[in-house]
C-alpha cells in the first residue's frame, strides 16, 4: 500500500480538486480556522455536519466546519498524508501506512466492527479454485487501499495463481457499484461485504467468504494538543449520527476511551 501511494509524492501540494465539499450554512464566528473533516462514506455527510455546525464546543474553537466526501484513493492521500483534515473517517490501514498518528497526532476515537470479505455471486456459489475462477469476470473496486473490494480479493487471486492473463477484472468506482455490475450481468462475481439490504436482490446461499477479519473503518481526530473538550465533543457526535444511520454497520460504535460526564461537558 505504501508503494502505491509513493507515485504520488511529486505532485504538488494542493487540495483535493474531487469530492463533495459541504460546509455550514453560515460561519459560526469570526474565527478563522475551519474544522477540517474527511468522510469516505456518503451516508454521513449531512447528519455530521448538523451535528458539528450545531456544536457548543466547535462553535467556541472554530468559524466554519468543512466536510469533504472523497471519492477515490487520490483524495484520502491528500488529506491524511498531508495532515489537511482533524477529523477523519478511514481505514487504519491508511493511516498506519502514512505514519499520520506519529507525524499528525492522529488519535482513533471510534470503530466500527470488523467484518468479513465474500466473493458474491448471482445464481451460484462461488468456488475457491483456479478450476472455477478460470475465465470469470470479476468485479473490485478501484481502489487499492480496500481490503474487501481490492486487497483481499486480487491476494486470493495470486494464491491461485490467477492474474489479468485468466480472469477478467472490472473496476468500479464504489460497493454500490459492484452490485450495480453483477445484477446488470456485467461481471460473474464482485467482491465486497455482505450488508443486511442486499437479501432483497441477492442471495446468501451464494456467498464464498475470502477473508473473516477485515478492520473497520475509524475515527480519527488530530489531537496535537491536549484538546480534552474537543476530543469529548466530537466523541459524542460519533455516538449520535451513529445511532441516526441506516446502515446497521455504522449503528454498531465502539468509543475508545470514552469521556466521562464531567468531561464532555
Amino acid at each position: 500500500m505504501v508503494g502505491f501511494f509513493q507515485r504520488y509524492e511529486e505532485l504538488p501540494e494542493i487540495s483535493p480538486q474531487t469530492g463533495e465539499i459541504v460546509r455550514c450554512n453560515e460561519r459560526l464566528s469570526i474565527n478563522g480556522d475551519d474544522f477540517d473533516v474527511y468522510l469516505t462514506e456518503q451516508t454521513f455527510s449531512e447528519s455530521v455536519l448538523t451535528a458539528l455546525c450545531t456544536n457548543s464546543v466547535i462553535k467556541r474553537q472554530f468559524g466554519d466546519v468543512k466536510i469533504t466526501v472523497g471519492q477515490n484513493d487520490y483524495d484520502t492521500f491528500r488529506y491524511i498524508n498531508h495532515g489537511v483534515s482533524d477529523l477523519a473517517l478511514v481505514k487504519n490501514n491508511v493511516v498506519n501506512a502514512f505514519g499520520a498518528s506519529e507525524i499528525y497526532g492522529y488519535q482513533e476515537l471510534a470503530s466500527h466492527p470488523d467484518y468479513t470479505a465474500y466473493f458474491i455471486a448471482l445464481r451460484e456459489k462461488p468456488e475457491l479454485s483456479k478450476e472455477y475462477l478460470l475465465g470469470k469476470r470479476i468485479g473490485i473496486l478501484d481502489y487499492p487501499s480496500s481490503r474487501s473490494g481490492h486487497i483481499v480479493p486480487k491476494t486470493v487471486l495470486k494464491s491461485l495463481d490467477l492474474n489479468d492473463n485468466n480472469v477478467s477484472l472490472h473496476y468500479y468506482s464504489s460497493h454500490k457499484e459492484l452490485r450495480r455490475g453483477l445484477l446488470s450481468g456485467e461481471v460473474d462475481i464482485i467482491s465486497s461485504y455482505w450488508d443486511k439490504n442486499d437479501a432483497e436482490t441477492l442471495s446468501k446461499s451464494y456467498i464464498t467468504a475470502l477473508e473473516s477479519s477485515v478492520s473497520g473503518m475509524r475515527w480519527y481526530l488530530k489531537m496535537q494538543t491536549r484538546n480534552t473538550d474537543l476530543k469529548c465533543a466530537v466523541q459524542n457526535i460519533i455516538k449520535e449520527v451513529a445511532a441516526t444511520q441506516t446502515k446497521k454497520y455504522y449503528q454498531q460504535v465502539d468509543i475508545k476511551e470514552p469521556c466521562t460526564d464531567a468531561n464532555a461537558q
